[in-house]
This record gives C-alpha cells, structure tokens and sequence, in this order.
C-alpha cells in the first residue's frame, strides 16, 4: 500500500467495526433476553456466532468502503459512499429496533429495506471499484438469511 493508504483502511475498518461495537453494546440487554426467553426458528446458529460473523461482515464493509473513498472523486463515488453510509445507519437501528424495542414485524420491514439498501450499494460499489462491491456479498447474503430468522422469530413470539 502506498505511504498513507493504510490509514484510510484503517479508518474506515474501524469506524464500521466502531458502529457494530456501539450497536451491540446499545442492545446487549435486548440480545440477553432474546438468547433466554425468545423462541427462535429452525436453524437459528448459536449466539456465539453472531458477533465472529458481524465482525468479519464489517471488516470486509470497511474495506470496501476504502476502496471506494481512495478512487478518484465523481459522482459515482460520492453516491457509494452515502448508500454505504445510509445502510450502516439502517443496520445500527434494525438491532435497536429487534433487540430493545422488540418489534419484529417492524424489524423485519426494516430489514427488507436494508436488504434493498445494501444491494443497491453493491452495484454502486461495482460502478467505482469492482472488488469492493463483490467484498459486500456476504453482507448481503447474511442479511437475507438474518431475514428468515427475523421473520421465524416474529412468527413464533407473537
């Protein structure tokens, strides 16, 4: 990496692993209480598994979101940029939304909008850097399957 580049993955890495951090903090009561007392779906992956996968799922968002913010300044980018971001803000409130306020038929609207939100910031993505819109597949795959377990656990808790 060129002299400085490494800062700004870096910067970017942090600042979503940051956002994850703060969301799950924000809703570690809300998370206790649904490994306890809520009924999940088949399929449902221990609750160990969740914050390894966000983890990595933010990672790889960081750098994307790199890549992107290191190409040349166009439209293009400045647009990728605010869907990456407009995502991230709609993934922070989805677990508010699902594990505090406990709203799952709301969290599970949320969560199709964000599915929609995170697709069109991959091919956003792909427009500036393809690699960093391909990094953002599992992000997507993992929210449709966080989508099952939304709408399971909505249909078993009501």
């Amino acid at each position: 990496m060129k002299n400085q580049t490494w800062k700004v993955y870096l910067a970017w890495i942090l600042f979503t692993e940051a956002v994850g951090g703060l969301s799950g903090w924000l809703t570690r009561e809300g998370t206790k209480y649904f490994n306890a007392a809520v009924t999940k779906p088949p399929f449902s992956p221990p609750g160990i598994v969740f914050p390894i996968v966000w983890a990595a799922l933010y990672l790889l968002m960081g750098v994307g979101a790199a890549r992107v913010y290191l190409t040349p300044g166009s439209r293009a980018r400045s647009r990728s940029l605010f869907l990456y971001l407009l995502q991230l803000t709609f993934n922070f409130c989805w677990s508010v939304i699902f594990f505090t306020v406990r709203a799952y038929g709301a969290a599970f609207l949320w969560l199709v909008v964000l599915w929609f939100l995170i697709l069109s910031m991959i091919l956003s993505f792909r427009e500036v850097d393809s690699l960093a819109g391909n990094l953002q597949i599992p992000y997507l795959i993992w929210v449709l399957f966080a989508g099952y377990l939304n709408a399971g656990v909505w249909a078993l808790n009501r």
